[in-house]
C-alpha cells in the first residue's frame, strides 16, 4: 500500500502509558499512514514497548526537534504530522489532511482544547486558536503538518530545546500561509492542572515574549522545567 504520510511521535519514558497512546492509532497504518516512534533515550524501555505498535521505532539524541527531524528522515508518504505523545489527533482527523494534500499549502495545524474539564481551558484555548490565526504561528501542541518536500526545503525543525514550533512556523508562513483546521486535537492539561492555570498562562506569556526579544532557547528550557 502506497504510503498517505507519516505520524512522527517524539517521546521520553512513556513506557507506562505507551499503549494507551498508541493503540488507537492502529487502524491508520491499514489506511496507508506510517507510525514513526521516536525515542530520545527512554530508560524504562519505551523503545521495546512502541514495537508491537509502530512502523518504526528509532531513538536519537534527546530533544523534541532533535528526535522530531530523526523521524521525519525515516518517515514516508507525502504528508508529515508531527504528535505530541500527550495529544489526540480527531477521528476524522484524515478528510482535512486530504484537503490539505489537494490544496496549494504546504503546512497546517488542527484546533486545539485541552483535556480539563475546567471552563478556563475553554478560554485557553481559544485564546491559543484564535491567536495562531492571527499570527500564523501555533504549537507542536496542534498537531503541526507539513508535505514533505516542503519541510525538507525548510531543513527541518531548528536544533533549538524550547520554541522549534514556533520557529519552524515563522520560517514556513513566509513561504505559505497555514491550513487552518477547525477540528480540534486534544492536548493534555496536565501542566496546567499541576502548576495552576494562571501561573501557567504567566509563564507562557514571558516565556515567548522573551523569544521573541532574543534570549537564547536553552535558557528558556531552564525556565521552563525548572
Amino acid at each position: 500500500m502506497t504510503s498517505i504520510g507519516s505520524l512522527i511521535i517524539p517521546v521520553l519514558n512513556e513506557g507506562g502509558n505507551l499503549e494507551n497512546i498508541l493503540r488507537p492509532l492502529q487502524p491508520l497504518r491499514q489506511r496507508g499512514w506510517s507510525i514513526v516512534v521516536v525515542d530520545g533515550g527512554s530508560v524504562d524501555d519505551t523503545f521495546h514497548k512502541a514495537k508491537p505498535f509502530a512502523s518504526k521505532v528509532i531513538t536519537s539524541p534527546p530533544g523534541r526537534a532533535k528526535q522530531m527531524n530523526a523521524g521525519a528522515a525515516e518517515a514516508s508518504g507525502e504528508v508529515l504530522l508531527f504528535l505530541h505523545a500527550d495529544t489526540l489527533l480527531p477521528i476524522d482527523f484524515e478528510s482535512e489532511i486530504q484537503k490539505f494534500i489537494e490544496s496549494d499549502l504546504q503546512w497546517g495545524r488542527f484546533d486545539v482544547i485541552l483535556s480539563g474539564n475546567q471552563l478556563m481551558f475553554n478560554v485557553i484555548a481559544w485564546f491559543i486558536n484564535t491567536r495562531s490565526r492571527l499570527t500564523q504561528v501555533s504549537t507542536g501542541d496542534q498537531a503541526l503538518f507539513f508535505k514533505r518536500q516542503f519541510f525538507e526545503e525548510l531543513k527541518g525543525y531548528a536544533d533549538v530545546p524550547l520554541m522549534e514550533d514556533v520557529d519552524i512556523c515563522k520560517r514556513s508562513r513566509i513561504t505559505s500561509p497555514p491550513f487552518f483546521s477547525h477540528y480540534k486535537v486534544i492536548t493534555s492539561s496536565r501542566r496546567w492542572e499541576k502548576n495552576g492555570t494562571w501561573k501557567t498562562i504567566w509563564l507562557m506569556w514571558c516565556l515567548r515574549y522573551a523569544y521573541y526579544k532574543g534570549v537564547d532557547p536553552k535558557e528558556l528550557h531552564r525556565k521552563y522545567y525548572s
